[in-house]
């Protein structure tokens, strides 16, 4: 079946919007491994600052739930575009005005206080962000097509990794005086200007069938995050156990592992953005082919092969990294990101989207999975804590990363496959 021009403006939106509000979540946590630690944490050891540069990065995901709560209930009542708009201006003046900070030379602690603030403020429109685009390409897609379309909505995610890193790269190649200077302000400043792109292609998609039909019959609830949980009590804590492994994984690859590559290491951080990138690149390729393949074979074989994948693949991935040799170091990034990421993160969008019933899906969706996010947001934080201990070396973080693998085991086991439900009920998994 051919995407209708309706289905395509809304495939259009989710990818660009996605690509664009995850570009500015994604800049911060690269900032925080190469720059917030030296300009807004200056009374700290290196080592220290890049800790508490890590803490500020996992504050996002602390406010994440909070965002998914707050613009899931507008989501579910007012509509699922409105609300998307709502959260790409919270996200792209955030960001821009991130780079308009004074440094800790200057205004001393309140620059790290109003650098956290900011923080907070990404995080409760990324709280909702993804929920929403996925919600409304879900709800868009024909039956049987499903995975495939709402793959998109990640692979914007992705593209965003990858928009954001390459944003990095491009500014450390001038001098780094210059770089420390002004440069590292460049790519938050971009959002600014990446807001009017985001902001025209939203406007032009129009609402879900879904949410029209429910506000036309008047089946619109007044406090969705309950019904999410008393409806859904299962499915509400299958959602949140199923975000702990990919976000750890992520955000270890493209925070923690560019800190120890260029500091334990010695590598350039070319070298480390370099394999960030490649890693983006690999799934962005993979999420629609693990999205088709999730229609056929269904959600939940390719949920949990792809974790039994990183529970056995992360210690020889730092053994790779621990050579520091540039193309093994790629290399690892690379099968992570093809066997360990890609195959959860493509089905994600439409496994959360079937989660939960139409009246209560968006509140569901956000909350649940941002929950998941905000215990394995601190993920880099606790991976240079527990590298600290062990004088460097990866092995600890390799455990954790294990466990975060065995958490989203059993939130896949204990999920039923759900590939074949009617999307448009409004009860489709009721428990």
């Amino acid at each position: 079946m051919s995407a209708t021009p309706e289905l395509r403006r809304v495939v259009l939106g989710a990818l660009v919007g996605t690509a664009l509000e995850w570009y500015d979540f994604f800049i911060y946590g690269t900032a925080a491994a190469l720059v917030f630690n030296r300009l807004f944490f200056t009374d700290a050891d290196p080592a220290t600052g890049t800790i508490v540069a890590f803490a500020t990065f996992g504050v996002g995901f602390v406010v994440r739930p909070f965002g998914g709560v707050l613009f899931g209930h507008l989501g579910d009542r007012i509509g699922r575009r409105s609300t998307l708009i709502v959260t790409t201006l919270i996200m792209g003046v955030s960001t821009g005005l991130i780079g308009l900070l004074p440094t800790y030379p200057a205004i001393g602690v309140l620059a790290p206080i109003l650098l956290t603030l900011l923080r907070v403020c990404q995080g409760l429109g990324a709280g909702a962000e993804f929920g929403g685009a996925a919600t409304l390409l879900a709800e868009h897609a024909p039956q049987g097509r499903r995975g495939y379309y709402a793959s998109f909505a990640q692979t914007g995610v992705q593209i965003g990794l990858v928009l954001g890193t390459s944003a990095f790269l491009l500014v450390q190649l001038l001098p780094e005086e210059e770089f420390l200077a002004w440069g590292w302000r460049v790519p938050f400043l971009v959002s600014f200007l990446l807001i009017g792109v985001a902001l025209y292609v939203r406007l032009r998609v129009t609402e879900s069938p879904v949410f029209q039909r429910m506000a036309e019959t008047r089946e619109i609830v007044k406090l969705p995050i309950r019904d999410a949980i008393v409806r859904y009590p299962r499915n509400f804590l299958v959602g949140v156990g199923a975000h702990i492994c990919d976000t750890a994984v992520v955000y270890t690859l493209a925070t923690f592992s560019v800190a120890y590559a260029t500091g334990r290491l010695g590598l350039s951080s070319h070298t480390a953005l370099l394999g960030v990138i490649l890693f983006g690149l690999t799934v962005i390729v993979l999420q629609p082919v693990y999205g088709h393949l999730s229609d056929r074979v269904g959600r939940r074989p390719l949920n949990l092969f792809s974790v039994v994948f990183v529970a056995l693949y992360v210690y020889p991935y730092f053994l790779l990294v621990d050579t520091g040799v540039p193309w093994l170091v790629h290399l690892a990034m690379m099968v992570m990101g093809a066997f360990g990421f890609a195959p959860q993160v493509a089905v994600q969008p439409v496994f959360y989207a079937e989660l939960f019933g139409a009246r209560v899906r968006y509140t569901g969706f956000a909350a649940s999975r941002e929950l998941g996010a905000a215990v394995a947001g601190f993920s880099p934080l606790i991976g240079a804590a527990l590298a600290e201990r062990m004088g460097g070396a990866p092995w600890l973080v390799a455990a954790f990363l294990i466990g975060t693998a065995v958490i989203s085991f059993a939130a896949f086991y204990a999920s039923r496959e759900s590939k074949d439900i009617d999307i448009a009920a409004f009860d489709p998994l009721k428990e």
